[in-house]
């Protein structure tokens, strides 16, 4: 009734008829084989409950209304405790200590940061021998780790669970103590969830969903720029189309298929039916991924299913033999042992746990009801049963499976005949996050499907779709602030498109805007229909918030300039003029674009280096995937730029890095050993061009690259360059020209000058002399009148 997304309703609830009747749930449990007894049972001791996820921006509504529905005083979230680890204890006690904040700062960034396998404070100074030198420098460090060590594990402060409220029949604090967060209107517990059950209270997970919002946004930016109403429930669950994206593996963005694993996994299953995806959803972790291989091999009539007994065929049919549910653990006791539903979820709890006492009572009611039903023999029956407690060791619940693979599908039938809607949509909702809109833009490439610069006059806030692409979202360029995007395109609604920079400055609420947001936007190209000198954009951040400043001013103080009249707010005195600076080259408003936007845009660095590196034997990306499809493992020398470093320690002590980086085709990681991090640490440094020998191997469904060797790019190949092309039109300075290559005259490379002359046609002059042709000589030639384009050869 409110319009707010609602996923179909996960977890064991998924199994009850009632609650699909209800509309609790959009999954329907007979046609998906999903069990009420795996959701309640007579056996069953804890309390059952529902995951039900809401788009996560509208979560708090939905809270809300639950409050006002049952009662503010009846309805609270649960507390957790946030505790002092490594670096918060290290910073806290720094503060208290008063130490300066870098010395402080130093000290912290030099203790690893894992939050999947958080390092303690003694394991890091075990580990790295420079965190300990570092500390003995100064006795106030010294004294800062002492009290730290002590205070490490304990709490710092109380915070609320991501999901969970309890609802209560009466006043919650009858029932348990309540604490009152300041920041908050709604109570909390005081007994963390593991208690608040044990307390008698029942808990809802309110679960924020960002892909439920990325569809309900995907939707109606269909409806607005397609005219076409999507219902998702009634979406067909057998377009062939949607399947097929997902056996390419183009499945970026789609929700628990996008991992580079997965996509692998997806190639090799091909699925082409849902209940395939609910399978690789439940198979996809350590474990069960050891059975995808059979999987695969039985689907394509390559191997034979074993499904252990005539019986059991029934239930294992659809996953070709393997064992993947803890549903079919229970139909398997159920139909081969004569258990009820209810002591086949108990029999699962059993085989999962793995108590010896409670499985050796299991295992004689399992024989006996096999001998006493079917007549099984016992050793079959014992060894059918050893089987079944490998399988659900690891077992997966299939209501969870089936809601997960429901949201999939709809994602990828999304991606599959909406692909600008759906990309809009998605890296909307990743506004902040630019490694993930990265990688985006590279699934974008792959669909050749044009990712468009961020503009004054289109684009909007987010993420927009035009006829020719996806417009770029001033909001996610970095350091500019949403809601400061956000009103320039609202005065641009109300008022029209800037016409100029001056109709810009005149328009502009210098309140919401500073330099350096100016200087961000215009780094990414923001103002180019109007100025695209950047540099000078750059440059004259400063003239125009003054002049947006004086303007305002005058508006507010209601005074009329000596110099005009009535100019729509515009003021008398036009626009200073901006600094005459030189145009950046090629490559400096490249790394610009890069320092505002967070990725490469409108061209990559490497973008004329790449027939060099064809002719030299160095090796894209793409090529890689390509080369190791049928060997597992080789050497390559590959080209990119530096994006970023992180250091590890080892278990050791020794120093590692992962190195990220960029070339035309993609972003990848090599992983760097101590010796060679050492040796070449003054070449590390964001935005450097580098060269690298790597050992690419295929290895869990990935590739993994390990550097041999490592040097800068452009050292390592300007003696290499054979051939430079220089294309110009009529208006070359040929003195100019002259000068440039005398400077440069002495070395390895041959220059062909392409010129346009009269009806279109194109001179090509080879020159006699042969040339050194650094970065910085091909930039000068960029940049001198007439001068179209300098191309590596």
């Amino acid at each position: 009734d409110n319009a707010i997304p609602v996923g179909p309703g996960r977890g064991s609830g998924a199994g009850s008829l009632v609650a699909y009747a209800l509309k609790i749930t959009d999954l329907d449990p007979l046609e998906y084989d999903l069990l009420f007894e795996r959701f309640l049972n007579p056996e069953r001791v804890s309390m059952p409950d529902f995951d039900v996820d809401f788009c996560q921006d509208r979560r708090e509504e939905v809270i809300k209304y639950v409050q006002d529905k049952y009662g503010k005083d009846r309805v609270a979230q649960i507390i957790t405790f946030g505790k002092l680890q490594a670096r918060a204890v290290v910073r806290d006690v720094g503060r208290v200590l008063q130490m300066p904040y870098g010395q402080v700062d130093r000290l912290s960034k030099m203790i690893p940061n894992n939050p999947a396998n958080p390092v303690t404070l003694q394991e890091a100074l075990d580990q790295d021998p420079d965190l300990r030198l570092e500390i003995k420098k100064d006795d106030t460090s010294v004294r800062l780790i002492e009290i730290a060590l002590q205070l490490e594990g304990l709490y710092r402060h109380a915070s609320t669970h991501a999901a969970g409220v309890v609802i209560g029949d009466r006043p919650l604090h009858e029932l348990v103590p309540v604490y009152r967060d300041p920041r908050s209107d709604m109570p909390v517990t005081q007994f963390n969830m593991k208690f608040v059950e044990q307390a008698g209270l029942v808990k809802f997970d309110f679960l924020g969903l960002k892909t439920m919002t990325v569809l309900q946004k995907a939707v109606e930016i269909v409806e607005h720029t397609e005219g076409k109403i999507i219902d998702l429930l009634t979406m067909p669950m057998d377009d062939a189309p949607t399947y097929e994206l997902m056996a390419r593996g183009d499945t970026v963005g789609v929700f628990q298929l996008e991992s580079t694993g997965m996509r692998d996994v997806l190639r090799k299953v091909k699925p082409n039916r849902f209940s395939d995806i609910i399978a690789l959803v439940s198979l996809y972790r350590p474990g069960p991924m050891d059975n995808i291989p059979t999987y695969v091999a039985v689907k394509e009539g390559r191997e034979e299913p074993d499904y252990m007994h005539p019986l059991l065929k029934p239930l294992l049919i659809d996953t070709y033999g393997i064992m993947i549910y803890q549903e079919q653990v229970m139909q398997a006791a159920q139909v081969l042992a004569g258990y009820s539903l209810g002591g086949a979820d108990l029999l699962r709890r059993a085989m999962g746990k793995k108590i010896k006492e409670e499985m050796d009572k299991q295992r004689r009611m399992f024989v006996d009801g096999a001998d006493e039903h079917h007549n099984v023999a016992s050793e079959k029956s014992e060894a059918i049963f050893d089987q079944i407690a490998a399988f659900a060791g690891y077992g997966f619940n299939k209501s969870h499976a089936a809601a997960y693979a429901l949201i999939a599908y709809w994602t990828a039938y999304l991606k599959c005949h909406h692909p600008k809607a759906f990309m809009a949509a998605s890296m909307t909702l990743d506004l902040g996050n630019t490694d993930k809109l990265a990688i985006f833009k590279q699934d974008m490439d792959k669909m050749k499907l044009p990712l468009l610069q961020p503009d004054l006059n289109r684009s909007d806030a987010i993420f927009k779709v035009e006829d020719d692409g996806v417009r770029y979202a001033l909001g996610a360029l970095k350091g500019v602030g949403e809601q400061a995007m956000e009103s320039l395109v609202i005065e641009r609604r109300e008022k029209g498109d800037y016409k100029s920079i001056e109709d810009y400055a005149g328009r502009l609420d210098p309140k919401s805007m500073n330099r350096r947001q100016l200087e961000q936007m215009a780094k990414a190209g923001v103002f180019d229909s109007l100025n695209d000198h950047r540099a000078q954009m750059a440059d004259g951040a400063e003239v125009i918030l003054k002049h947006a400043n004086s303007l305002h001013d005058e508006r507010t103080s209601g005074q009329v300039s000596l110099f005009g009249g009535d100019d729509g707010g515009a003021g008398g005195l036009g626009l200073p003029p901006l600094p005459q600076v030189p145009r950046w080259s090629a490559l400096e408003q490249l790394a610009a674009e890069f320092g505002a936007i967070g990725f490469y845009l409108s061209a990559h660095p490497l973008d004329d280096r790449l027939d060099q590196f064809a002719s030299l034997g160095i090796s894209t990306l793409t090529q890689i995937e390509e080369a190791l499809v049928n060997k597992p493992a080789a050497r390559f020398q590959v080209g990119g730029v530096l994006l970023k470093k992180q250091e590890r320690i080892s278990q050791k002590g020794s120093k590692f890095a992962f190195l990220q980086l960029s070339d035309p085709t993609g972003v990848f990681e090599v992983m760097i050993f101590s010796e060679m991090l050492a040796a070449s640490r003054d070449h590390l440094n964001p935005g450097t061009m580098l060269l690298l020998t790597v050992e690419a191997e295929q290895k869990e469904d990935q590739i993994r690259f390990t550097c041999g060797r490592i040097e800068p790019l452009e050292g390592a190949l300007d003696n290499k360059i054979q051939t430079v092309e220089v294309e110009c039109d009529q208006n070359l300075n040929v003195q100019e020209l002259h000068e440039t290559l005398s400077a440069a005259q002495g070395g390895p490379t041959r220059i062909i000058l392409q010129v346009m002359i009269d009806g279109g046609r194109k001179a090509e002059l080879t020159l006699p002399s042969r040339y050194t042709l650094s970065a910085e000589v091909r930039d000068t030639l960029r940049n001198q009148n007439g001068v179209v384009q300098v191309r590596v050869a």
